[in-house]
């Protein structure tokens, strides 16, 4: 900001609006103080004089305070404001009334607003209400913190965002979005009239052909129509006095809220004509004329070149279109005689060179021949796809949810098997006749283990240990075990730059990745051949867009795997990260690979991609973001070596677990080991033993998901009173907000389930020494 402060109007504003709330305390106390000085009565006298000054004081508290606040915002709006100054895009800072308190450089340059006038002021011209738009987004950046919407309007598409970064103040950023080739021109330069109305039928936006023949008063499709809510295809009257007339309607869904209208007049002749419907070539929109018969009668052109059909007179239409569900020909008699329950469908064109999906929607001839029926179409592709990705989201998320309950439960589970199995080992030594089964139990835990593991990866779930990586040397001391992976027959080439930059991840998660997308590579040529392992560092000058991801710009090592197999068919790309998706016989693979690639890079901060022809070979490429510092590290028990013939400790332990048979191993398994052990159900338990303050406790070891109040809390909690006890956490997989809980509780560990005899017991030595 140029003064690095509010503006002054700013402040007067607001010290006038302090001034307005104290004023009536302060009248209050003079009242009850003069009232005080004229009683009689002493005893009466005091207590009002004591009220008056308690109005006094609360007045001097909501002063001050606001104060303190206006300050605060002051401080937030001029730290924000620093790091616009920066910014590449129009940026401005506006008061809760819309007033420009700071624009950045860009914005003065661009479009030159002055300090104190309207926001919304930017938009005159461009969109029909555009003080409505700011209001809406600015309510929904204050309840969720910040709000982001693409506008269309008169020049383009602006996509606008808004966060809320004081009280009263909010941040505003305008990029203007270039529009692809194929986008319709904007609504100005189209011969016909054309508004975008909102869900209610509030006209947002209209064209100058619009205003022309309706003029610029209408703010409401009310005011033109019987109803606000047109049915695309349909013909309508006008209400309207100075345009009485019919129309044709046309009307697009740009997103949940908004749509395109588009009016095209019907005259008196060519309504009242057998064809009830203009020449072909005079309605610029994809428009059918069919029998109920299902033959096609006349087309536009523009429905031609949506379907890539001549669609000459005679035409079946079940040629050019499919997805019905039943019979056309019912269809468009039902719509003949006015008893179908649905006149739109979506559709698909039957086209050879790429995926089209059509919104057909019928409207029977009110008069001329009632055995036609015109049809309007829509280009419906990136609406269906929009649908498909949502679908595909939804069902994903659910997937990750189902594994991750289901390995939470497994793994408390596990651990109470591998656990009491260990406790079995320790009195049976390899003479005995039942060690060979526990070692099966044991090692069949393991198995289970790693395949719950599988599931966490993907549901991105998986405990991970975050530290600084070397590529280099982590792919260089896998090349022995990627060499005895990949057979003799295939080839494996390693090309690494000297200098890369660290990455932040999980090493034995990495590892594990790349061994997943080399064994994948090999099995893709079971002739053999060559498989590429390149890493690289990269600077991405501008974000970059695909697949549905966003990767910001910045400095990133890349990796990428490159085999000369089979390749992916098109159809199954899209697929290949699902969990149990496999391209394999039935028992050559689980089709976990993948998806747990893909849950450990991202959950590592990572993108992965894949480029793939048949015949042609595949190219997965993963993006890691680089890191410039040393990263603390965090203390693992996977950093630990496993002891399990190491001293006893001794001290008291709180062991804090919902599940019996877990509680029951660990309990046993530290008792063993010379500690003291004081067990807890829940946490409400947990704080009910530590009430009693002459016990002293030298560990808290607490599952961190438990019914009622969770680990991290109750932690908090105890260490108000015990600020040096030391914490060890378990759990059967981590949530989203525990890495940052754990980080804000001092001398504490993560111990993840399910973990054997030694590991608990190191842990527990490791912290109380």
């Amino acid at each position: 900001m140029p003064d690095s402060a509010l503006p002054p109007r700013i402040l007067h504003k607001t010290v006038s609006a302090l001034s307005a709330q104290v004023t009536p305390l302060i009248v209050g106390a003079v009242i009850l103080l003069t009232i005080a000085v004229f009683l009689p009565s002493a005893q009466t006298g005091l207590a009002f004089f004591a009220a008056g000054l308690t109005l006094v004081f609360m007045a001097g508290l909501i002063f001050s305070g606001e104060l303190r606040s206006v300050a605060s915002s002051e401080k937030e709006v001029n730290r924000v404001a620093a790091m616009l100054d920066r910014d590449i895009s129009p940026c401005f800072i506006a008061g809760k009334e819309g007033a420009i308190i700071y624009q950045n450089p860009i914005a003065q340059n661009r479009y030159a607003l002055e300090l104190g006038s309207s926001f919304s002021r930017l938009f005159n011209g461009l969109l029909a209400n555009p003080a409505s738009v700011v209001f809406r987004l600015q309510n929904k950046a204050s309840v969720l913190g910040s709000a982001r919407e693409d506008i269309v309007t008169r020049q383009g598409t602006v996509q606008l965002t808004v966060m809320c970064v004081a009280k009263n103040a909010f941040s505003w950023r305008v990029d203007e979005m270039r529009e692809p080739a194929n986008m319709p021109k904007p609504i100005d330069a189209r011969p016909y009239p054309v508004v975008i109305a909102s869900e209610n039928g509030a006209i947002q936006q209209m064209n100058t052909s619009f205003s022309k023949q309706f003029g610029q008063g209408i703010s409401s499709l009310d005011q033109l129509f019987s109803k606000s809510q047109l049915t695309d295809g349909e013909q309508i009257c006008s209400v309207s006095r100075s345009n009485p007339g019919r129309f044709l309607i046309q009307r697009t869904l740009i997103n949940t809220e908004q749509s395109e209208i588009c009016l095209f007049p019907l005259d008196a002749q060519s309504t009242s004509n057998e064809d009830n419907m203009p020449e072909s070539g005079d309605i610029p929109v994809p428009l059918l004329k069919i029998g109920t018969d299902g033959s096609v009668i006349s087309a536009t052109p523009l429905a031609k070149s949506l379907l890539a059909h001549t669609l000459e007179n005679g035409t079946p239409i079940s040629d050019v279109l499919e997805g019905l569900g039943r019979s056309f020909v019912d269809w468009l008699v039902e719509t003949a005689r006015g008893v179908s329950r649905n006149q739109t469908e979506f559709l698909k064109a039957k086209r050879s060179d790429k995926e089209v999906y059509v919104q057909v929607t019928l409207n029977r001839q009110k008069s001329g021949n009632p055995n036609e029926i015109v049809a309007v179409l829509n280009d419906a592709t990136e609406l269906k796809s929009l649908e498909a990705q949502f679908v595909q989201s939804q069902k994903m998320h659910a997937i990750g949810q189902l594994a991750g309950g289901v390995a939470h439960d497994f793994n408390n589970l596990l651990t109470a098997i591998s656990g009491h199995c260990d406790l079995l080992l320790l009195r049976h030594d390899q003479g005995d006749t039942d060690y060979g089964d526990l070692i099966q139990i044991h090692q069949n835990a393991n198995r289970a283990a790693a395949l719950v593991s599988q599931l966490l990866a993907f549901s991105r779930k998986q405990n991970l240990c975050l530290e600084p990586v070397d590529l280099v040397e982590t792919l260089s001391d896998l090349s022995h075990l990627l060499n005895r992976l990949v057979g003799e027959k295939t080839q494996l080439t390693l090309a690494n730059d000297p200098d890369l930059p660290a990455i932040c991840a999980d090493k034995r998660q990495l590892e594990q990745v790349v061994m997943n997308l080399v064994v994948n590579a090999r099995d893709a040529m079971p002739n053999g051949g060559e498989i590429r392992v390149n890493a690289q560092a990269c600077t991405l000058r501008e974000p970059l867009k695909r697949d549905q991801a966003f990767v910001p710009a910045g400095d990133y090592v890349v990796v990428r795997v490159t085999d000369e197999g089979i390749g992916i068919p098109p159809d199954r790309l899209p697929k290949i990260f699902e969990p149990f998706f496999t391209t394999k016989r039935q028992g050559e693979g689980t089709g976990l690979g993948l998806s747990t690639a893909y849950g450990i890079v991202k959950q590592s901060g990572g993108f992965i991609f894949v480029n793939s022809e048949p015949s042609q070979g595949t190219e997965f490429t993963l993006y890691f973001p680089a890191i410039e510092a040393e990263l603390e590290r965090t203390d693992s028990p996977t950093n630990l070596a496993v002891n399990e013939q190491s001293t006893k400790s001794q001290g008291v332990v709180l062991l804090v677990e919902d599940e019996a048979p877990v509680r029951a191993f660990a309990s046993r398994a530290l008792r063993m080991n010379g500690v003291t052990v004081l067990e807890a159900e829940d946490a409400e338990s947990a704080l009910k033993i530590l009430e009693d303050e002459t016990l002293k406790i030298d560990l808290f070891v607490t599952d961190v998901i438990m019914p009622g109040m969770d680990g991290p809390t109750w932690v908090k909690k105890a260490k108000l009173r015990r600020p040096d006890v030391k914490t060890v956490f378990v759990s059967g997989y981590a949530e989203e907000d525990f890495s940052d809980n754990q980080k804000s509780i001092k001398d504490s560990v993560f111990l993840p389930k399910p973990f054997s005899l030694g590991e608990l017991t190191q842990v527990v030595q490791q912290q109380l020494s």
